[in-house]
């Protein structure tokens, strides 16, 4: 299963880099995925040789995105992104930010979706004090999980 604790990442990430293996770690809710979470994943897993995924816990998203949230479980949505060929390991964190999870894998290369500027994704300082690489990737308009589970309701 690729849904790892923080220390099994730790040992994982110490592994491969030692082997000079390049970690790329982007976080999100991933609460139902689509077609613009799977092309970001893909051009994420492009810049480097593995790819962590922190994935929001359930507490998380209810505190960030309201009550109605998530629609899946974090078991589910760790499967689901599990079973995507981009994706290496997921790590659920349970703080409304990856904040610790970043300072703990300490990823050569940080990456959000390009609705994101570079200066506000969380850890971007952090990732950049030790000459990592952040990046905003592509963002595809009208695609979004808010969007989705819109039209569902409008549909009802």
């Amino acid at each position: 299963m690729k849904l790892k604790t923080w220390d099994e990442i730790s040992i994982i990430v110490n592994k491969q880099k030692q082997k000079g293996k390049k970690i790329v770690f982007t976080n999100g809710c991933f609460d139902i995925l689509h077609a613009g979470h799977i092309k970001y994943l893909q051009e994420a897993k492009e810049l480097g040789d593995i790819l962590i995924i922190g994935l929001n816990s359930d507490d998380s998203i209810k505190r960030l995105k309201g009550k109605e949230r998530p629609i899946n479980s974090q078991t589910d949505r760790a499967v689901v992104l599990g079973g995507l060929s981009s994706v290496d390991y997921v790590v659920i964190f349970q703080e409304d930010t990856p904040l610790n999870l970043i300072k703990h894998i300490k990823p050569d290369i940080l990456v959000k979706g390009g609705d994101w500027k570079v200066e506000e994704i969380v850890g971007s300082d952090i990732v950049l004090s030790y000459n990592g690489q952040v990046k905003s990737l592509s963002f595809i308009e009208q695609i979004s999980t808010s969007l989705i589970i819109k039209k569902i309701k409008e549909l009802s």
